[in-house]
């Protein structure tokens, strides 16, 4: 059973990312400040639970918390920064956007860079021991996700309908046939053989 806080009577709010892998795309992180008696027998990290369940959880997450926010660093920003910060900006966004302040921040993974005025502890796979963690990460999995869907609309032959961007081999190869989008991450290595790609007008 995941825990409900780290710190008990302390405004918490759990911090994850999702996207950071993917070749293409915006990288997203939520943050979420959870009631200290918030239960729900399915939310786990999101990456052990199915799409239906994701977005089930996500409307039951966004009414019962006691604040909640998402934050998103552009392809162009993580290629200028690097995605490690950017990952941390993201998360940064989402806390600047809560209608809350938190007391501290759980963060999930072994790096943070710190928020100033809110102290933060790094959860080595928080999202499976945290519930507010957990809320996080689905809230910036299906946000993501519905983000690579209308990119999908606009650029079909890349797949993000199914891949969401992270480097599959389909991905790759469409990669490879017809070279790289706006979207893309020009700083990943788009191609196992080449970085040399064009891009679209």
């Amino acid at each position: 059973m995941l825990l409900p806080y780290k710190t008990a009577g302390c405004v918490e709010a759990g911090c994850d990312e999702a996207g950071r892998g993917c070749l293409a795309g915006a990288v997203y992180a939520a943050a979420v400040i959870l009631p200290p008696d918030f239960r729900n027998e399915v939310l786990n990290d999101s990456k052990q639970l199915t799409e239906k369940q994701r977005y089930d959880l996500r409307p039951i997450i966004e009414k019962e918390a006691v604040a909640w926010a998402v934050g998103i660093v552009s392809p162009e920003e993580i290629d200028r920064i690097n995605i490690l910060k950017a990952s941390f900006l993201a998360m940064h966004r989402a806390i600047d956007a809560l209608a809350v302040r938190p007391e501290a921040l759980l963060i999930d993974g072994n790096r943070f860079t710190p928020y100033a005025g809110i102290p933060h502890s790094c959860e080595v796979k928080g999202d499976g021991r945290f519930l507010s963690i957990a809320a996080a990460s689905v809230l910036a999995k299906t946000y993501r996700d519905d983000y690579m869907l209308r990119l999908h609309e606009e650029y079909p032959q890349y797949g993000w309908n199914e891949n969401k961007g992270y480097p599959t081999r389909a991905h790759r190869d469409a990669i490879r046939q017809y070279g790289a989008t706006p979207y893309h991450r020009q700083t990943f290595r788009l191609l196992d053989d080449s970085l040399q790609l064009s891009l679209f007008d």
